[in-house]
Order: structure tokens, then sequence, then C-alpha cells
């Protein structure tokens, strides 16, 4: 099985941005990772496309012509839509992100700002977006409820630790799916965390110590030289 890198599943993105070249190069770095890509110049126009579209991501600049950033992510919000928002803001202005995120906005990124930075932003909210979708997962006879943090296999309630159930998450979320380990430190611990560390290892045998090995059907598996997937073997 090829794994699919999770900053390829295909997503709806609206970016509003009044800066065409800034734009454009977003705009070009989404694309290129296979997710569908609206453009709004101006704050008007973007909440008119956020209010009449599904988005699974909305990128909003805070300086717009019109209505401000700050005050278009207000206005969705008061309007009930929920799509997690990525606030583009001038790296030295601090209380540019503390409005932004008090107007609603799930996380922000200074400028300028470098493409690795982009995608792991925008695949860290795209995952609070899916999760608030998918409350609990089932695979086989391991079931995980998001909401009450528990999981529980053949009915037996597992005991795991925040940032084990947080990798269990994460590989049920994708499954059957090949996981990264890159992927994984990021999710579990955070972005540019060290990548040669032997902690994900660590917390696998964990989990399969807790999973797997009081049954005779093992569910974690590795893909050498790639990462990890759960479910029944092949």
């Amino acid at each position: 099985m090829s794994p699919e890198p999770l900053s390829t599943i295909p997503m709806r993105v609206l970016v509003v941005e009044d800066e065409k070249k800034v734009a454009s190069f977003v705009a070009r770095a989404l694309r290129e990772h296979s997710h569908q890509v609206d453009v709004a110049e101006t704050g008007e126009r973007g909440l008119q496309m956020a209010t009449n579209t599904v988005y699974e991501l909305i990128l909003l600049d805070v300086r717009l012509p019109g209505i401000t950033g700050i005050q278009l992510c207000r206005e969705l919000r008061q309007a009930g839509v929920e799509t997690p928002v990525l606030m583009l803001t001038a790296r030295s202005l601090i209380e540019q992100r503390v409005e932004g995120l008090d107007a609603g906005a799930d996380d922000y990124m200074g400028k300028p700002f470098a493409l690795a930075e982009l995608h792991a932003r925008v695949r860290a909210l795209t995952r609070r977006g899916l999760h608030n979708r998918n409350a609990h997962f089932h695979i086989a006879d391991l079931d995980l409820d998001r909401h009450k943090r528990a999981a529980s296999r053949g009915g037996v309630s597992l005991s795991l630790t925040s940032k084990e159930f947080s990798m269990l998450e994460l590989l049920m979320l994708h499954s059957p799916s090949v996981v990264p380990r890159t992927e994984i430190i990021e999710y579990v611990w955070s972005y540019g965390f060290d990548t040669e560390t032997n902690l994900v290892e660590v917390y696998i045998n964990r989990l399969r110590q807790k999973i797997d090995q009081p049954f005779a059907l093992k569910l974690i598996q590795t893909v050498r030289g790639v990462g990890y997937s759960i479910g029944p073997p092949e």
C-alpha cells in the first residue's frame, strides 16, 4: 500500500488576500497539494464567498481594503461559520495576532513565511476540522470516543496517556492509510520537533502492549521506512 501524505487530502480552501503576489504564492502552493483554492481580494468578496460556499479552511489576511480581516472573521463567526481560520499577519504586530484570535481565528501566521510552515499549519487546522465531524472511530473491536477522550477494545477500557491517545486518534482518523512518522511527530508533539527522535517507536510499542498484546488480531501495522497504520493485516 502506498501511503497518502496527510497534506494531500483534497480540501476546498478560501484565500482572502489583497496582495496579488502573496495570494498567487499561497494558492499555487496549496493547489500543488491537490487542494481546490478560491481567492477573494477584498473582505466583502470573502464574506460573500465564505457564507455561500462550504470550505474546509480559510486563510485570511488581517489588512484588507474595506472590511478588514478582523471584522470579516468576527462576522463569519457571528453568522455561524465554523470553518477553521488561519490569519496572516505582519510578524512584528503582536496586537494583530491577539485581536485576530479574539475575533474567532484558530491560528495565525506571520509574514513572510516558509512553505513548510504554511503546510504544517494547514495540516494542523485541517485535522481540527476533520475531528469536529468525526467523534467516534471503530476499527474491528477497537473503539475511540474523541469527546470523552476514551478508548476500548473488546469492550474493555484502555488506559492511555494523553500522547498515546493522540497517536491512536491520528492512526484511526486516517485508517487504513499509512501515516508517516514525521506526520506523527508533528501531530503528537509539535512542528519543528526533532525528527531523529525514537519517541514514535517508543509510543508505538506502548500502544501495541495495550491494544494488541492481549488479542489475537493485531491492528497496529508497520510499513518499514514509511510509518504506521491501524487495521487488520492484509
